[in-house]
């Protein structure tokens, strides 16, 4: 046993950068056993590399999971049900991919004994609190390791010189002397932090973008989907059943195809500080519009607002890594509850970066009635005449202090 008297370390690992250090490292500063977890989320690289490069560090316990349709189905279908989006702009792509690693790195712990679990965040983001969080409200009593917020390694200069004084190799996203851009991909999203982005001002490079092409640059004719729901969640398109890792790896592909999806933001981080980020959402960019379309069909108006209203508290929830909270619990099984009623298609429209809803039906659930809403003759289903007491009441509290006033 270590002197820090773990035994056996989780690692989740990617075979990137940071974390073929902190395999090394893990080793030599704790005298431990490193077991490797590696997720397939749906980040669209071969993974086997990673399996090759921990077999090469002497690893003896491997996990490589295939984890999209879980990812999809248990973690990003929920959270689209809610609407969320963090401070009016951020789709949620790196946050909500963190319980779900955290989930089964404690799963892993458990199958192979470990006593202790760690990552690769660094002190100064948000994903550290992610994984923890998640880790301790899975298994109170785990022993978390988080090299960055140990070791002296704090540059990317600094890491790649570790690295080649230990014989690791690196895969550099470009060449040159500037450090890669820090990326994070999933079915959801890719964001891209770092380098150039460090600037607010600076305009991303357009040769960064990796899922899709500029709008200037996307056809000039226009995309027409139809996505049918069902209490919520898009089960097929265009007519076709999918699953809903297949939902998001279409709708990933036909929106960055007509440039849809592209984000450059200056966000809140949960630790305090200002973070620059860009994002590519194709799917839930299209995922967003078309479910609060379907839901101004057949959802009640208060059962609306409300979920309006508690939307930006679920999106901080989950931001923030509070995932596994009965916070969020609670607000999703009221979420749900209101998804019972949204079924039908929508029709979205995609054109060079613009996402138009072209249509909205529901042959079940339906609220718009045509023969109230019609502006032509609603032969007596809508009394005109109750609009005046309707106003006045509501009119009642204004006039009263409008008097005082006077």
């Amino acid at each position: 046993m270590s002197a820090s008297g773990v035994k056996k370390v989780v690692l989740a690992y990617s075979g990137g950068l940071d974390t073929s250090i902190i395999l090394k490292w893990l080793k030599e500063e704790y005298d431990c056993e490193v077991v490797t977890f590696t997720a397939d989320i749906g980040q669209g690289e071969e993974l086997e590399p990673a399996r090759a490069k921990a077999e090469a560090a002497g690893v003896k316990e491997i996990y490589i999971d295939d984890l999209k349709e879980e990812f999809a189905r248990d973690f990003v279908f929920p959270m689209f049900r809610a609407n969320a989006i963090y401070e009016g702009e951020y789709l949620l792509g790196t946050s909500i991919a963190r319980p779900l690693i955290s989930k089964r790195l404690i799963e892993i712990a458990n199958e192979t004994g470990a006593d202790a679990i760690s990552h690769g965040a660094t002190g100064k983001g948000n994903d550290q609190v992610r994984f923890e969080l998640g880790a301790y409200a899975l298994k109170p009593d785990v022993h978390v390791i988080a090299p960055w917020r140990e070791w002296d390694l704090l540059s990317r200069e600094k890491l790649m010189k570790y690295a080649e004084d230990h014989g690791i190799q690196i895969d550099y996203v470009k060449q040159g002397k500037k450090s890669p851009y820090s990326m994070d991909a999933n079915l959801l999203h890719i964001s891209y932090e770092g380098d150039i982005l460090e600037d607010p001002w600076a305009e991303p490079e357009e040769d960064m973008w990796r899922w899709s092409v500029s709008p200037e640059q996307a056809p000039d004719d226009p995309t027409y989907i139809e996505l049918t729901y069902e209490k919520g969640d898009i089960v097929a398109i265009d007519g076709k059943p999918m699953s809903a890792s297949e939902v998001m790896v279409y709708l990933n592909k036909v929106g960055g195809d007509n440039g849809i999806g592209r984000d450059d933001i200056v966000e809140n981080r949960y630790v305090g500080m200002k973070s620059r980020g860009c994002y590519e959402t194709p799917a839930g960019t299209i995922m967003l519009k078309a479910h609060r379309a379907i839901e101004s069909l057949t959802l009640d108006r208060e059962a609306a607002h409300l979920k309006d209203e508690l939307m930006p508290k679920y999106a901080s929830i989950v931001y923030n890594g509070y995932w596994w909270s009965p916070e969020r619990e609670a607000l999703q099984a009221l979420i749900d509850h209101t998804q019972q009623v949204v079924n039908g298609v929508v029709r979205m429209k995609l054109y060079k970066g613009n996402v138009i809803v072209a249509g909205r039906k529901s042959a079940t659930n339906s609220l718009f009635d045509t023969t109230i809403a019609t502006f032509e003759d609603d032969e007596g289903a809508y009394d005109q005449k109750d609009a005046s007491g309707f106003i006045k009441l509501n009119a009642l509290r204004l006039r009263v202090a409008a008097r005082l006033k006077k």
